[in-house]
């Protein structure tokens, strides 16, 4: 599977300051584009179980907010000050640079062994090229990137009630499309990544051995005890959380909201990380 994305990839390598430079220069870490106000909600909803911020993780700890306060804290870097609760918040970049490597370490594995993969995302606007990239690689080293339940309807909850979404895949990345919709659906739901792996296990198909993602793809994964990497913001407290009790092997702090092509050298450094460039 060589996609557009695979092709017109660069393949310039990008070494770690490089990297770490520009995910300062670009808000990927360092002063994140993310209110602090949204993170300090958000753990506030995850701490009351609220759908919206488990992600289709039913966690075994307790986590109340000021416990996730101080684990986002350690693996993301925000402050642990709970009296901080304005301004953008942080994401250390020495600590996403460390997490990439894991990711792509993991990643290197898969494509080594050849494992089937799933890859899918709640963010197609902005991760959709990176996640395309990845699959592209894995299926040039051998990987079978698995696209089960294409066209599956799916009742998924926005903010404008439940709607119906059917799962879809671009470049071998699943995603939710909303009725009629073209592009993909931003989405912190579970559903896809269950209705994906649902039909993968009653076809008596090949099952990931890998989910790369985020939102609920991962954690809806992870719930499902499939191994999964992934991706998470500061208000993304449920991939930390899965991490920490084992369930999802590799959470990489990084800001999930920048423009599509400011992902760029982080696939890049991925792919050579992984030996999967070209």
């Amino acid at each position: 599977m060589r996609g557009a994305g695979w092709r017109g990839q660069d393949r310039r390598v990008v070494s770690v300051g490089a990297l770490r430079a520009h995910l300062v220069a670009s808000g990927l870490a360092g002063a994140v584009p993310r209110a602090r106000e949204e993170s300090l909600a958000a753990y506030r909803l995850f701490a009351a179980r609220d759908p919206r911020r488990t992600f289709g993780l039913d966690p075994v700890g307790e986590w109340g907010a000021g416990e996730l306060l101080r684990l986002m804290a350690d693996r993301c870097g925000v402050s642990a000050d709970p009296g901080r609760r304005s301004g953008p918040d942080q994401i250390d970049p020495d600590r996403a640079v460390a997490a990439l490597d894991a990711f792509a370490e993991r990643l290197a594995r898969a494509a080594h062994d050849r494992s089937p993969v799933l890859l899918g995302t709640g963010h197609p606007h902005r991760l959709l090229g990176f996640y395309a990239t990845l699959a592209a690689a894995l299926s040039a080293a051998g990987c079978s990137v698995l696209t089960p339940a294409y066209g599956r309807c799916m009742p998924v909850a926005t903010q404008f009630g439940v709607r119906a979404h059917r799962l879809g895949y671009v470049g071998g990345v699943a995603l939710a499309r909303g009725e009629g919709a073209e592009r993909g659906a931003h989405t912190h739901s579970a559903l896809p990544v269950r209705a994906a792996l649902g039909a993968a296990a009653e076809q008596a198909g090949r099952l990931p051995g890998l989910v790369v993602g985020d939102h609920g793809f991962a954690c809806g994964a992870a719930q499902l005890g499939f191994e999964a990497i992934a991706l998470a913001d500061t208000d993304d407290p449920a991939v930390f959380v899965a991490e920490a009790e084992g369930r999802v092997s590799v959470a990489v702090p990084l800001h999930d909201g920048a423009a599509s092509d400011a992902y760029r050298p982080v696939t890049r450094y991925v792919l050579s990380r992984a030996w999967l460039a070209r």
